[in-house]
């Protein structure tokens, strides 16, 4: 069968093309979505344009569709390169791709036709969550069966990482979708918040995170040319987050009745955060001392340091956030936007993207199609994401502080215009950076042309 078509690596490069498509989809939506805000009556009257539905197209299609198809998918390469051994079955990778990209096709198209569990990150309805998780189950008995026939006896960290991944993702994406109750995908009151935020933060921290850091963990060595600094601070950083991550997504509803026990375990956890983040960072770093001139050299290593730079800021900021004094000021505004973005597409995107650069031309055996395109998605998305997170950031505190002082919405609502606006524009060089990208990648798949360099 044509779509199942068995072929070396045939499974990770299906992966690392679909994310590159899913990157061009999920960034022109968010750029209507963008629209919306600047110019509201722009695009009027057109139901499944409007920014109920796209908003949530645009995140799970981001979330899930770009960021974990490139980061599964450059774990179909990594775990029989770390276990010297063959994928368990390229048969089953396929299949477990069209169940993941039908499943998240149908659930955006469902979106736009107004199908929705309205709770954040959780908006596809019943039978979606099964074939997500239904997925996820092909890909781990993938995973799992390629490292039991493994001839390399110790596990590198990052085949942990991709373990832990999808493990802890199929258990709150179950819980937290409430699978079991097919009707409305949700639980009443305040339980159901308390639910939606301990699923909605561990897509983050559970699903996303584990995943680039897996990922990094790969890159980091190969392209610094220099061994890991230090096996142990691997595992430490590993059982940290899992230990701490599964419980701090209370803090985004401290606001609310929860009980203070509650509040003082989700804000603790936070703050605790701080160490497997330290621990990553730090032994990365050490691992690539000395050695960033010839990191930055590779394309697939600009990407990821600038991934990990991207990861010490938002985990700075993040655990801060939890602060119920800080709180006050920026949650429920445009400040957590800006701090979501900068997650999701500096952190775990741009380690997604390392991982597409790399792998692609050592799958293929020939380089890029063409370097200074790659570099040229580098610096759009670095100036795009940038610029986008200052607009945002500076957005939210004004917001905050102006609710602060009880100032009234409507004022409010006109300062913001400009705002709109320039994320508008910086959203732009993103959703170029995401165009090109693509077209970099089907050239150097399909469409070669003459070999200018040798692989990255």
């Amino acid at each position: 069968m044509q779509l199942l078509k068995v072929e070396p690596n045939g499974t990770a490069k299906a992966f690392l093309l679909s994310s590159a498509i899913w990157f061009v989809v999920g960034t022109t939506l968010g750029g209507i979505d963008a629209t919306h805000l600047a110019a509201p009556e722009l695009i009027d009257n057109i139901p499944f344009l409007v920014f109920g539905r796209l908003r949530p197209m645009h995140t799970n299609t981001v979330i899930f569709g770009f960021v974990g198809t490139s980061l599964m998918g450059a774990g179909f390469y990594l775990i029989p390169v770390m276990t010297r051994t063959v994928l368990y079955s390229e048969r089953l990778g396929k299949l477990a791709l069209w169940v993941w990209n039908l499943s998240i096709l149908s659930g955006n198209v469902l979106l736009g036709l107004g199908y929705s569990q309205s709770r954040e990150y959780a908006e596809w309805i019943w039978p979606v969550d099964i074939g997500i998780l239904t997925a996820f189950a092909l890909i781990f008995v993938n995973y799992l069966m390629t490292t039991l026939r493994r001839q390399e006896k110790i596990l590198y960290v990052s085949v942990w990482y991709l373990f832990a991944a999808l493990v802890f993702t199929w258990c709150f994406y179950f819980f937290g979708n409430a699978v079991w109750n097919p009707r409305t995908g949700s639980l009443a009151g305040l339980a159901d918040a308390n639910l939606a935020w301990f699923y909605g933060h561990g897509i983050i921290g559970l699903f996303m995170t584990p995943l680039a850091v897996a990922v990094a963990y790969y890159i980091v060595p190969i392209v610094s040319r220099a061994p890991l600094y230090s096996h142990s601070l691997s595992l430490i950083g590993f059982w940290t987050i899992l230990v701490l991550y599964s419980h701090i997504g209370a803090h985004h509803i401290i606001q609310t009745p929860i009980p203070t026990w509650l509040k003082v375990v989700a804000i603790t956890g936070s703050l605790s955060m701080l160490l497997p983040v330290a621990t990553v960072l730090v032994n990365l770093w050490l691992t690539m001392r000395g050695r960033l001139g010839v990191l930055h050299a590779n394309i697939a290593g600009k990407f990821v340091f600038a991934g990990l730079v991207w990861y010490a800021l938002v985990c700075i900021a993040g655990p801060l956030q939890a602060l119920p004094s800080v709180q006050r000021v920026t949650h429920l505004n445009n400040w957590v936007i800006a701090h979501s973005h900068l997650g999701v597409l500096g952190f775990a995107g741009f380690i997604g993207l390392a991982g597409i650069w790399l792998i692609i031309p050592r799958i293929i055996g020939r380089p890029l199609y063409e370097k200074r395109l790659a570099d040229i998605q580098y610096w759009l998305l670095i100036f795009g994401l940038t610029a986008f997170h200052l607009v945002l950031s500076t957005a939210g505190l004004i917001q905050g502080n102006s609710w602060l002082n009880g100032e009234a919405i409507y004022r409010t609502l006109p300062m913001m215009h400009i705002y709109m606006v320039l994320r508008l524009f910086s959203g732009l060089f993103i959703i170029g950076a995401a165009y090109i990208g693509l077209y970099n990648l089907l050239r150097t798949l399909y469409w070669p042309g003459k070999i200018k360099e040798g692989l990255p």
